[in-house]
């Protein structure tokens, strides 16, 4: 797995907070995979994006660490993939349960009134409590009824997990513009080619 820092943005749009933050492993169980979080400050800068709260200064001084962050995402990802199995999220193996459970715990950013009427959010340590949302939103996705839309990018390529909100609920790609994009293409070559 590469740990170089990505030259690309982070991607968003798999339908939910925590389906976002398993995304950036990049090509995940592949020999290519790309960690987009390989550096503090690409953690930061995610937060800053999906969170709804400024992060502060860096990791230093705060909880949390890249590996604790990372150990995170990657319980989450347990916890989505089982609990689209026939026995679901009750055959999450102890300790990745275990740990979205304690993060799920952790203080959450509190909204606040600004002067010109609109809310706002802050937190003591804004990345902890952002990561406690994301661990929240997907304790909420397993034990919820949208956990039946949970799917995989049929493109084997991408493989990545997102909520299919289409109203047949037959998705298979990840996103029309990319995967979907590629699987027509690919089947038009092969029926002229």
């Amino acid at each position: 797995m590469s740990d170089a820092i990505a030259s690309h943005t982070f991607r968003s749009g798999a339908g939910r907070l925590c389906l976002d933050f398993v995304r950036t492993l990049r090509h995940r169980g592949r020999p290519d995979a790309e960690e987009e979080l390989a550096t503090s400050s690409r953690l930061t800068e995610w937060i800053g994006l999906f969170g709804p709260c400024e992060p502060t200064g860096s990791l230093a001084g705060t909880p949390i660490s890249m590996d604790s962050a990372r150990r995170l995402r990657e319980a989450i990802y347990v916890l989505l993939v089982v609990a689209t199995s026939p026995k679901g999220a009750r055959s999450c193996p102890p300790r990745h349960r275990r740990l979205v459970n304690e993060w799920a715990a952790r203080a959450v950013p509190a909204p606040a009134l600004r002067p010109d009427g609109s809310i706002g959010y802050h937190a003591a340590e804004p990345m902890e409590a952002t990561l406690s949302l994301v661990a929240r939103d997907a304790l909420d996705l397993v034990s919820g009824r949208e956990v039946r839309r949970l799917r995989r990018c049929a493109n084997a390529d991408c493989n990545i997990l997102f909520l299919d909100t289409s109203r047949p609920g037959k998705r298979r790609w990840c996103s029309m513009a990319t995967c979907g994009n590629q699987a027509k293409k690919a089947n038009q070559r092969a029926r002229h080619g």
